[in-house]
């Protein structure tokens, strides 16, 4: 079953001006679970996001539909980045994800994506 993992981080932590540059230790740490994942098949993909303040965000209105700069609500936390994990339940989703978030000490979400074995 693939769950899709998603990473906050809080908003006020995170200067768009340093985005892009993840601490040394925080980055090794999460090369550390991947390469793990990695070796026992469970890992599909993962990616960081782009600052917030280089978000559009695209909604219909009464005027039709518009695209905006900036992320859709003001966000005490801001989604950071994701990863796709491919693993029997989500018990393991879950036990991966809290020894994460254990290291790394931000909130992650675990969301099952509805594939084929959704239902499973």
């Amino acid at each position: 079953m693939k769950f899709l993992l998603l990473s906050y981080t809080p908003a006020d932590s995170w200067d768009g001006d340093s985005a892009d540059a993840p601490s040394e230790e925080a980055l090794a740490a999460y090369q550390e679970f991947e390469k793990e994942l990695r070796e026992t098949g469970e890992f599909v993909t993962s990616e960081g996001l782009g600052h917030p303040v280089v978000t559009t965000t695209v909604r219909k209105t009464a005027a039709g539909v518009v695209a905006t700069d900036g992320p859709f609500a003001e966000l005490k936390e801001v989604l950071a980045s994701f990863a796709v994990i491919d693993c029997v339940s989500l018990e393991r989703a879950t036990d991966i994800v809290t020894r994460m978030v254990d290291v790394l000490g931000e909130p992650m979400e675990i969301r099952p994506i509805m594939g084929d074995d959704f239902a499973a």
